[in-house]
């Protein structure tokens, strides 16, 4: 099982991907908001989200893991 993980802390603004969907390497799953950037959160490896642990709206921190790939 794979993790998508924060890059930095920030707010989560989008979520692209839902329980069950297939992503490619590289796909921006999740868009951060911070610091008045949107900073994109990529899947490093194509697989089927099994678990997206955020919802929009919520801060995370660095190494917060977003969701989970299967």
């Amino acid at each position: 099982m794979k993790e998508v993980y924060a890059s930095m802390a920030g707010t989560v603004l989008n979520i692209f991907v839902n329980n069950g969907d297939d992503v490619t390497e590289g796909q921006t799953v999740i868009m951060l908001e911070s610091m008045k950037m949107e900073i994109p959160m990529d899947a490093e490896v194509a697989g089927k989200v099994s678990e997206v642990k955020v919802s929009i709206g919520d801060f995370v921190n660095e190494g917060d893991v977003l969701l989970t790939l299967e």
